[in-house]
């Protein structure tokens, strides 16, 4: 389970990387960059 959190929050972060690219509104990037950062830490802590 950690493994697919950490992977999930890589892909998070990827998107949120896309979406700065693509100058989306800002929300919508906060609220996935706080998805991804969660998801990273909680794949980190069940190692």
């Amino acid at each position: 389970m950690a493994t697919v959190l950490i992977f999930l929050g890589i892909f998070f972060a990827t998107g949120v990387w896309s979406f700065w690219k693509q100058d989306k509104p800002k929300s919508v990037i906060l609220v996935l960059a706080f998805a991804s950062a969660m998801c990273l830490a909680a794949g980190i802590l069940r190692f």
